[in-house]
């Protein structure tokens, strides 16, 4: 059926006073912005972020090369591990109980992974100088006297081995805490706290 002149009138009339409604008034009340976050916490979170995702992926790459975890000083393949991973790896050399083996990118992921890892330091110290010369480290990170309560820990990995075993831990740990992390961006304004971290303001009602 097709429609008549009149319907589409209508039609049309019903969406523009739609539009007309929907669209805000000139007297409502605007969103001002606010200052939320300083340009160097902004320029620091970003470059973090950045470097760890690459930690992330280039990490994972390595693990692939030996997928094999021991403690202490020594680990190779003649070694008996702490615990493996059930995967195949990328070196025909590492036992894994596949037969076959994943392709080799173990070159530019290590060096992806300590360029990487390099950027996080650089990125953290930055932050930190530059924290402490605003204040920012005070205000926002240093507990309050009553809540001070720092105590000195003293830990012994044992070794080369141990420190690549905690480093995996650490690694799972620090994924589960961006996975947190996003999840509670989103869920308390995602559009919001992006535009504060990407800008530095916020909005507020007035």
């Amino acid at each position: 059926m097709i429609p008549s002149a009149q319907n589409v009138m209508n039609a049309l009339s019903h969406t523009a006073a739609w539009a007309r409604d929907a669209a805000p008034s000139a007297d409502a009340p605007t969103a001002a912005p606010v200052p939320a976050h300083p340009r160097f916490v902004r320029i620091t979170h970003w470059l973090t972020t950045i470097a760890t995702i690459a930690l992330v992926i280039s990490g994972v790459e390595l693990i692939v090369s030996h997928p094999r975890f021991n403690w202490g000083e020594v680990g190779n393949v003649n070694t008996t591990p702490l615990f493996s991973i059930p995967i195949p790896s990328s070196r025909s050399t590492v036992p894994t109980g596949y037969s076959f083996a994943l392709p080799d990118q173990n070159g530019w992921s290590r060096s992806l992974h300590f360029q990487s890892a390099w950027l996080v330091l650089f990125a953290g110290m930055a932050y930190l100088v530059a924290g402490a010369r605003s204040g920012h480290v005070g205000r926002r990170l240093v507990p309050a006297p009553p809540d001070r309560t720092w105590r000195a820990l003293r830990a012994s990995i044992g070794g080369h081995q141990s420190a690549r075993t905690l480093h995996f831990v650490a690694m799972i740990a620090l994924v589960l805490f961006t996975v947190v992390h996003v999840a509670m961006v989103a869920r308390a304004g995602f559009r919001r706290l992006m535009r504060a971290m990407l800008t530095g303001t916020s909005e507020t009602r007035p």
